[in-house]
């Protein structure tokens, strides 16, 4: 019997998840695993070595050459024969090193978060410094928890809400990357939301809650700063890899 493939580490989600040569003109599509989009990270956009890239994967040199082989051959099919990359699934763990003080929840447990900020639904995903978590029995919440981010962008929040056993997000905007990160990570997201914390989860509770079908940051786009993308806090600006 073969041993078991040992699961690769990655800081974070990808602030994005496929590329394409001219929109939907793509010749075919080559889907690239998360773990080998890491290599390509760590090895090519970080400059590390491939020993470094290894220990910060928790795999062994051999397994890293092996994914970044893989990895760079499907770029380059990609930009020869025009195709269109998408990013997604693979053996993979997120880092948790940010988790310590999430309490654990039981599998019977329904876990909300949302996005916080003095008892409101902070407006922009990619910016918010606290969650609060509520754990939901029954149908009641049980427990109550605000946790802060120290500071992570789209990616790694979306990482740091799997690790926190997160069941359902609510939120105001949220770009594209991380509605595509929560689908990665299983997490039901309700976006496009404003106003009390709790009177959303009440809401949500109630069956009340609508799901917004495009909750992207563009409806408050004047709190920008000129020139900012939503793209701009994921794990290129904040080295993820610097833990």
């Amino acid at each position: 019997m073969p041993r078991p493939q040992k699961s690769r580490r990655i800081c974070c989600y990808p602030d994005y998840w496929s590329f394409a040569p001219d929109q939907d003109k793509a010749n075919d599509t080559i889907i690239m695993s998360l773990d080998e989009f890491e290599t390509i990270r760590l090895i090519d956009y970080q400059s590390k070595t491939q020993e470094q890239c290894a220990a910060e994967m928790n795999v062994a040199r051999t397994t890293v050459t092996a994914i970044y082989d893989t990895a760079r051959k499907k770029l380059a099919k990609a930009l020869v024969e025009g195709r269109r990359i998408v990013i997604s699934g693979g053996n993979y763990t997120l880092d948790n090193t940010i988790l310590e003080e999430i309490t654990q929840k039981g599998s019977t447990i329904m876990r909300i978060a949302v996005t916080y900020e003095n008892g409101q639904i902070f407006q922009h995903f990619g910016r918010t410094e606290q969650f609060k978590l509520y754990d939901v029995a029954d149908g009641k919440i049980i427990n109550e928890q605000i946790v802060g981010t120290n500071g992570v962008g789209h990616g790694a929040l979306a990482g740091f809400l799997k690790n926190a056993q997160a069941d359902v997000l609510i939120c105001g905007g949220i770009g594209g990357g991380a509605q595509m990160a929560m689908q990665e990570a299983g997490i039901v997201l309700y976006g496009g939301n404003m106003g009390s914390a709790d009177d959303a989860v009440a809401a949500f509770l109630a069956q009340t809650l609508e799901q917004n079908s495009n909750p992207t940051c563009d409806h408050h786009s004047h709190e920008h700063g000129e020139g900012h993308s939503c793209g701009d806090h994921g794990c290129g600006t904040h080295n993820c890899g610097n833990h």
